[in-house]
C-alpha cells in the first residue's frame, strides 16, 4: 500500500489497490512517514476503510484526534463482551464507538453529565443490543477503572444498531427509533391491542420494521414489475391489517420522504395481523 496523507505519528489515509482509499492506524506508523512512501505493513494494527460514501479524509482527521489507547480499550472490550465479530468485521463501528467513548471520557474529566432521555425506548425496541450494550459498558468499565455512566450503555447498544445501517453518526437510527415507536402506538390505537415487548410476534413486527428501515436507506424495498401474488393474497384475506399498514406507510412517507411500494405495504399488514392477535384492550375474558 502507498501512503497518500500523514495525519499524524499513528494514522494515515492510504491506498490500498483492492479497497481503494484506507484509513490505518498502527504506533509510529505515520512518524517521519511521506506520501508516496510504502505502508510498513508490520507498523498496521488496524485498517478502516470507509463507506456509504463517507470522505476518507474527514474519516482519517477524526480517528486521528482518538488516542490509539481508546481504540485498543474499545477493541479488547467489544472481545470481551461477545462482540468478536463484530470488532473484526466492523471496523467502522470500532471507531465510531471509539469516538464515543473518547469523548464520554472528555466529558466526564471536566464534569459534564449525558443524559439520554430515550433509554425506555431502547430497552423496550432493542432489548437484545441493549443488553450486548450493557456488558460492552461493564468491560469498557473493566478497562476504564469503572469511569463510565450506567447511562452509557443506551448509547452504546443504539451504536450496535446504527451498524446495521453502515452510516456515519445515529440520525438515522435515533429517527427510526421515534417512528418505530409511533408505529406502534397507531397499531395498539386501531386494533384495540397492548402490545407487549416480551411477545414473540411484536418481536417480529420490530424486526420487520427494522429490516424494512434497512431496505429504505439502501434504496432496495421489495418490488418487481407488478405486485406479487402472496402481496395480492395479503391484501384480500386481511383488510383491516391493509387499512393499518396503508397508515403506516404515511408515517414513513412523511418521516423519510419515501412511498412504500405495494409489497412492503402488504408484508406491513401481514405482521400488523400478527401482532393484532395481542389480548385485546378491556378484554377480561380468561375462559
Amino acid at each position: 500500500m502507498e501512503i497518500l496523507r500523514v495525519f499524524n505519528n499513528n494514522v494515515v489515509l492510504a491506498k490500498d489497490e483492492h479497497a481503494g482509499e484506507v484509513i490505518l492506524t498502527g504506533r509510529g506508523l505515520g512518524f517521519q512517514a511521506r506520501p508516496g512512501a510504502r505502508v510498513d505493513p508490520k507498523k498496521v494494527v488496524r485498517t478502516f476503510v470507509p463507506s456509504d460514501g463517507r470522505d476518507p479524509d474527514h474519516l482519517a482527521e477524526m480517528l486521528s484526534c482518538i488516542s490509539p489507547d481508546v481504540i485498543q480499550v474499545v477493541s479488547d472490550a467489544m472481545r470481551a463482551a461477545g462482540l468478536l465479530d463484530l470488532s473484526e468485521n466492523k471496523p467502522m463501528l470500532v471507531m465510531a464507538l471509539s469516538d464515543h467513548v473518547s469523548f464520554a471520557l472528555q466529558r466526564i474529566k471536566t464534569g459534564i453529565a449525558v443524559e439520554y432521555p430515550i433509554q425506555a425506548e431502547v430497552q423496550h425496541l432493542y432489548p437484545e443490543e441493549y443488553a450486548k450494550g450493557l456488558q460492552l459498558l461493564e468491560a469498557l468499565n473493566a478497562r476504564l477503572n469503572n469511569v463510565l455512566p450506567d447511562a452509557e450503555a443506551i448509547a452504546l447498544a443504539l451504536h450496535l444498531v446504527n451498524a446495521g445501517f453502515s452510516t456515519g453518526d445515529l440520525t438515522y437510527t435515533y429517527t427510526m427509533t421515534g417512528i418505530i415507536q409511533q408505529m406502534l402506538a397507531v397499531v395498539e390505537s386501531r386494533c384495540k391491542v397492548r402490545l407487549e415487548s416480551s411477545s414473540i410476534n411484536v418481536g417480529r413486527f420490530i424486526t420487520h420494521l427494522r429490516y424494512l428501515f434497512v431496505r429504505i436507506h439502501q434504496h432496495k424495498q421489495l418490488e418487481g414489475d407488478e405486485r406479487s401474488p402472496i402481496a395480492t393474497a395479503i391484501m384480500q384475506s386481511y383488510p383491516d391489517a391493509m387499512d393499518c399498514a396503508e397508515q403506516l406507510a404515511t408515517i414513513v412517507e412523511l418521516r423519510f420522504d419515501v412511498n412504500l411500494t405495494d409489497d412492503e405495504i402488504a408484508y406491513l399488514a401481514l405482521h400488523v395481523y400478527r401482532v393484532a392477535q395481542q389480548p385485546k384492550v378491556g378484554n377480561t375474558n380468561t375462559d
